[in-house]
């Protein structure tokens, strides 16, 4: 039985969704006992815990083969980073108690990097969870492709994207989350010892420039990247009522000066299989039922 967190998302879901296929047992946990009914008509058994209480998350892992863990996002964290470190130590001492076979936690692109930035929660979870005794493998995902319905509305209405990631010429690591989900279920039913890293991208790097023609071609208008000037940053996410946006900044530096990357760079990093187009494909649909 594998126990996953996270499955209310698109990552964990896929993820159960996979394990299911592959006729295992999946333990839904869920911070809400309502939030899990979809996953029960399913088959799950279901667990409610919380990400930041021990006991009940150690109630969550009990008796489970593997355990997969995906931290909630945090976009606006406190400074030092309190919030991810309380749940680093729940779910340290809910895995030591519960004695799961093995764990597989998404993790990022750029977790190693010593520069602090928004992904550096994700570096201290790997920290946090690397001396473990089980098992333990690291999936540090590129940029996600879905981040895109961020821009839906802009380029179906204006024609316009406006861009974080610069110069727009620039290839961006990105994946779908149904690769992550499929290779975060392949790894919870393999067999392994120690501490691996596993660093997933999509088929090829992106451009900002790429995007917008992207989106171009699947609203069947002109869609087009505007660079945002990196001086304008703080305000426009300040008005966005982010408290604390050095961190999200500091990430979106690291990607465009390149030191937000694979530690295996893009040569050793496993490569998925869904393009950014089907993503978008996908994102539009849904968006117009």
């Amino acid at each position: 039985m594998f126990a996953i967190t996270g499955i209310t998302g698109k990552v964990g879901g896929e993820t159960a969704r996979r394990l299911l296929d592959a006729k295992q047992q999946v333990r839904a946990v869920v911070r809400d006992l309502n939030k899990g009914a979809s996953w029960a008509e399913r088959g799950c058994e279901i667990a409610v815990a919380d990400m930041s209480d021990a006991e009940s998350l150690a109630r969550a892992f009990m008796g489970a083969e593997g355990v997969f863990v995906l931290l909630p996002p945090n976009f606006n964290p406190t400074h030092g980073f309190p919030e991810v470190r309380a749940m680093v130590s729940a779910l340290r001492c809910a895995l030591l108690q519960a004695k799961p076979d093995r764990v597989v936690a998404l993790s990022t692109i750029g977790a190693q990097a010593t520069q602090p930035n928004l992904l550096t929660q994700l570096g201290i979870m790997e920290r946090g969870f690397e001396t473990l005794p089980m098992p333990i493998a690291f999936l540090r995902a590129a940029w996600f492709m879905e981040n895109s319905i961020l821009d839906l509305a802009s380029a179906r209405d204006s024609g316009t994207i406006n861009s974080f990631l610069q110069p727009l010429e620039k290839p961006v690591p990105m994946v779908a989350t149904e690769d992550i989900g499929r290779v975060a279920a392949e790894l919870l039913q393999q067999v392994w010892t120690g501490r691996r890293v596993v660093e997933l991208e999509g088929p090829r790097r992106v451009t900002p420039m790429e995007l917008g023609a992207t989106f171009s071609k699947v609203l069947g208008r002109p869609v087009n990247e505007k660079a945002i000037p990196r001086s304008s940053w703080e305000k426009l996410f300040r008005s966005h009522g982010m408290t604390n946006p050095e961190p999200r900044m500091r990430m979106l530096d690291g990607f465009n000066e390149g030191w937000i990357e694979f530690e295996s760079g893009e040569a050793g990093s496993l490569k998925g299989a869904i393009e950014l187009e089907t993503v978008l494909r996908f994102l539009v649909q849904q968006e117009s039922k």
